[in-house]
């Protein structure tokens, strides 16, 4: 007899868990859990990514330089303010990749069949830089125009950028195929 694999090990660990929370009746609601799971994951490893790659470009002359060029390029600021943004964009794509992956193994395996393409990985990528614009969105209006404290503009803007990152993967990126 085989062992099952770590990822039907978790799907089984999550379906007992779900059932336990009266979850069971609604296969949306496990997999926008099983979604939310995922973003936490990667969540971990953007902010990872982000401090690492933040570190290397800060720590080496070639790095600044780079930097430097791009902000007087763009005139968009300074060498500082460009390290900001490239390492939030390399983390950014190593985690949206990522999740990918692990959704389309975990979240919708059922619909992508395990497997992993192009196409549906470059609507995940289309989709989760909506989810960024709404979250960006989110905070600004609330922060700004509302006047809320900014961790609960912050937490209204995760909170928007989880259900249009949700219904994206679930109605576009992820459909049902028949």
């Amino acid at each position: 007899m085989t062992s099952p694999s770590l990822i039907d090990s978790a799907r089984n660990w999550l379906h007992n868990a779900t059932g336990s929370l009266g979850m069971r009746s609604s296969g949306l609601s496990v997999k926008a859990l099983t979604f939310a799971m995922v973003g936490v994951v990667n969540t971990l490893v953007d902010y990872g990514v982000f401090l690492l790659a933040r570190a290397v470009l800060s720590g080496s002359q070639s790095g600044i330089a780079a930097a430097g060029s791009l902000s007087d390029f763009c005139q968009c600021g300074n060498a500082t303010t460009a390290t900001l943004v490239i390492a939030n964009i390399i983390s950014w794509s190593v985690a949206v990749t990522g999740s990918y992956i692990l959704n389309s193994s975990i979240t919708f395996a059922a619909e992508s069949g395990r497997k992993l393409h192009w196409r549906a990985y470059l609507k995940f990528v289309v989709s989760g830089v909506a989810g960024l614009v709404t979250n960006t969105a989110t905070l600004l209006f609330a922060a700004q125009i509302l006047l809320l404290p900014v961790w609960l503009a912050k937490a209204a803007a995760i909170l928007t950028s989880f259900i249009v990152n949700f219904s994206l993967s679930h109605f576009v990126v992820f459909r049902s195929r028949h």
